[in-house]
């Protein structure tokens, strides 16, 4: 009675703590991550991940199964009966594996924040066992309890931490009754707990082997690829990309070569279109030519032959004085370098005299 008393007294002056700081474990992760993942597979994971709540109260205990979002009673529990767990969480094979969970009352459970130095933070486990005593008028094998570290700066002198209390004989019964079931406790918590806080000592949790395929290690894994994926998807994006514009700048690269072979042989065909008209232009007219040759030559001259080959002239033929003709045609424009290509002859059936001379005769300078 005394026990009870020194309860009481301690949960009136203690303070609730309503709204605790989450701290994120693998496990908190995972049901984040599996709301993002497609119905059937977060169907096939909730269906590994059952839980048997066990929620008491003065008459006994309610069942509830868990298999991801859903919840549904199952049953009830009486904590001095020998009446078996239901079907649907009996026995032990796979298809039924499931984890209990005792799930207490909210006042059933006691909270306070306290302080300890900062120096004692990586002993804080060993130290809340040894200031048990001081925290609350239990001694530590009359309480089961846990803690939370609350965030805070790593500045802080001191560290602010969140206690649990709650007295052994509200638990051990319906440990034992569900150990005797079949269906060891693997977590007691309460309403409006921290997260992942288990009043359970790890001592006396069930070692229970863990599948292959457990849901936790399973989500992780599934993030895990997806994290690499979505690190990996820019750099395949990249290397397409970069694939598509090199493919594009090889196209361009080979038009633009076709490109300049096409001026180039523009180029040629308007080149040679201009050189056969400049041909033609600097070709000088033989008709001009014929016409000087016509107004100079002197009545008593007669030509015999007159050729022309690349700007030079020949002219055969018979004249009464084969020597004037040089004059005479130098003098006349486009006509130089007038010489004879043989000696002058006398002809003496006539009396005049057949030369062969030549010169040449461009357009510039009949211009």
């Amino acid at each position: 009675m005394a026990l009870t008393d020194s309860f009481n007294l301690l949960r009136s002056g203690l303070t609730r703590v309503a709204d605790h700081p989450k701290i994120q474990a693998p496990r908190q992760l995972a049901e984040r991550f599996t709301g993002c993942l497609p119905g059937a597979l977060r169907r096939y994971l909730a269906r590994r991940d059952r839980r048997l709540i066990v929620s008491p109260d003065a008459a006994g205990a309610t069942l509830y199964l868990t298999a991801g979002d859903s919840r549904t009673a199952i049953g009830v529990l009486d904590l001095g009966g020998r009446d078996p767990l239901p079907a649907s969480v009996a026995g032990g094979n796979d298809e039924l594996r499931h984890r209990t969970v005792l799930m207490l009352p909210a006042d059933a459970v006691l909270t306070r924040r306290t302080s300890f130095p900062a120096q004692v933070r990586d002993n804080l486990p060993q130290v809340v066992r040894f200031e048990l005593d001081r925290l609350s008028p239990f001694s530590t094998e009359q309480v089961a309890y846990d803690y939370a570290l609350v965030p805070g700066s790593k500045g802080d002198a001191r560290i602010a931490v969140d206690l649990a209390l709650c007295r052994r004989d509200r638990i051990e019964g319906w440990v034992k009754r569900l150990r005797e079931a079949g269906s060891p406790v693997d977590e007691v918590t309460w309403d409006g707990a921290w997260p992942r806080a288990n009043l359970l000592a790890l001592e006396e949790r069930p070692r229970r082997r863990q599948p292959l395929l457990d849901p936790v290690k399973l989500v992780l894994f599934l993030a895990l690829i997806l994290g690499a994926a979505a690190l990996a998807t820019p750099l395949w994006q990249k290397a397409r990309i970069l694939e598509s514009l090199e493919a594009e700048v090889g196209k361009a690269r080979t038009q633009a070569v076709q490109v300049d072979d096409l001026r180039k042989e523009l180029e040629r065909a308007r080149q040679g279109s201009t050189v056969v008209l400049q041909q033609k232009w600097e070709q000088p007219r033989i008709i001009d030519m014929l016409r000087e040759l016509t107004d100079r030559i002197p009545d008593d001259t007669w030509v015999q032959s007159l050729e022309y080959q690349n700007g030079e002239v020949q002219v055969r033929g018979e004249s009464g004085q084969a020597t004037a003709l040089i004059g005479l045609l130098e003098a006349a424009p486009g006509i130089d370098g007038v010489s004879f290509r043989s000696p002058v002859t006398q002809v003496a059936r006539t009396g005049k005299e057949r030369f062969n001379l030549a010169f040449t005769y461009s357009r510039e300078q009949t211009q």
